[in-house]
């Protein structure tokens, strides 16, 4: 697992020592990782990278919505896409499903949805589609030097 160990060495240089739960089911999408951790859907922060023009942007997303393309494109002044398949491979050096809000090849511009503050603990994917860490909203914010933002209904 590749993917967990570079996540776990980006968060230890941060100074946080938690452990990844590793699950026997995938957590590919956000229902799957409620499902199997026995929380709500909306504490699962779903990590979605976007392209504005070149340029990168992941969003980390409360599951229990989607993100509004528009608004987020009005936000940052750009319009913005989906990224590809080998497009988030290649910016975050994760597969999609288990893209970790750290430990990309390099910084990433980073949205962290407000909804997420709604809860004490928040499940994010931790560098592998069978992988979750447990944090909070600051701590992600801190984690990604991200900013708050609405970005889905």
């Amino acid at each position: 697992m590749k993917g967990t160990t570079r996540f776990l060495n980006a968060l230890r240089a941060q100074g946080i020592d938690t452990e990844p739960h590793h699950l026997e089911d995938s957590t590919r999408t956000a229902k799957d990782a409620a499902d199997a951790l026995g929380c709500e859907v909306g504490a699962i922060a779903s990590s979605l990278l976007f392209l504005a023009g070149d340029e990168p942007l992941l969003v980390l997303t409360s599951g229990a919505h989607r993100v509004d393309e528009s608004r987020v494109g009005e936000l940052l002044g750009a319009e913005i896409r989906r990224a590809t398949l080998e497009e988030v491979r290649t910016h975050t050096g994760y597969a999609v499903g288990g893209v970790a809000p750290i430990g990309h090849p390099s910084p990433l511009r980073t949205l962290v949805d407000e909804q997420l503050g709604r809860y004490d603990v928040v499940w994010a994917a931790a560098g592998h589609p069978h992988s979750v860490f447990p944090t909070t909203y600051d701590e992600l914010l801190t984690l990604t030097q991200g900013t708050p933002a609405v970005v889905g209904d």
